[in-house]
């Protein structure tokens, strides 16, 4: 094992989750009114938002259980309550890959309304494009290490490897020597996930942790005009009230 290998396996990682962790803790107690997604549809509503940001965030869900399965979750456990290899590799494609492909399909429309949107550009900002970069390479990269290569048959297990490699990291036990032999598209989907997390506390993806559930059930803003005159007597009537 190199100096390389250790740094990008062992300190990458605890530098991410350090900055992680550190710069939420900064920024809620720096900036809390900008704790939002800055959601964008008041500006502009449209079908491309409507089915983009749903497929992306029920897919986002999904994958992100997904990986608390394979990676949090050891390989042993599912031998004690019966799931055999097969199931398990059954899921992971299917419902894995359908997973990917909401959030590929969806985070593609979303970019795709960013970018053709003047009134949009405006109000966005280069963080805003460099997340959505970073999470259409983490998420195009892992559906292809679902798809293109576990199940075409690649022999690589990331539940023997990577899963230990990254419970180590958690539990203060690196072993960069599981995950420094893994297949190229397995370490890209890797470090790009780390980047994401070291950049996640200064971007809009902070409103994941204000109940981000409740986002996927909730109605649409409806904005309508009103009459400057009813307006009026509204702010009058309201004034006299308080």
């Amino acid at each position: 094992m190199t100096n390389f290998d250790y740094f990008l396996w062992v300190i990458v990682p605890y530098l991410s989750l350090t900055i992680f962790v550190v710069g939420h803790i900064h920024r809620y107690n720096k900036d809390q009114m900008g704790w939002s997604a800055k959601s964008s549809e008041f500006i502009q509503k449209d079908n491309l938002l409507r089915w983009g940001s749903n497929l992306f965030h029920y897919g986002v869900i999904f994958v992100f259980f997904g990986h608390v399965a394979g990676v949090l979750i050891p390989k042993g456990f599912y031998d004690v309550i019966g799931v055999t290899e097969e199931m398990y590799h059954f899921g992971a494609t299917w419902f894995g890959g359908a997973a990917g492909i909401a959030m590929v399909i969806g985070g593609a429309l979303l970019t795709i309304r960013r970018l053709n949107s003047a009134r949009l550009k405006r109000n966005s900002s280069p963080i805003d494009l460099i997340v959505l970069l970073i999470l259409g390479v983490v998420t195009v990269v892992g559906f292809t290490n679902t798809v293109g290569y576990t199940a075409t048959g690649g022999t690589f297990d990331y539940r023997t490897t990577i899963g230990p490699w990254f419970r180590g990291i958690l539990t203060l036990r690196p072993s960069p020597e599981l995950v420094m032999n893994a297949p190229l598209g397995f370490q890209l989907h890797i470090l790009a996930a780390f980047i994401l997390f070291a950049i996640w506390p200064y971007t809009r993806l902070v409103h994941v942790w204000s109940l981000p559930l409740e986002y996927l059930t909730r109605k649409y803003i409806v904005f309508r005009k009103m009459n400057p005159k009813k307006a009026m007597e509204f702010a009058e009537n309201t004034e006299r009230k308080n």
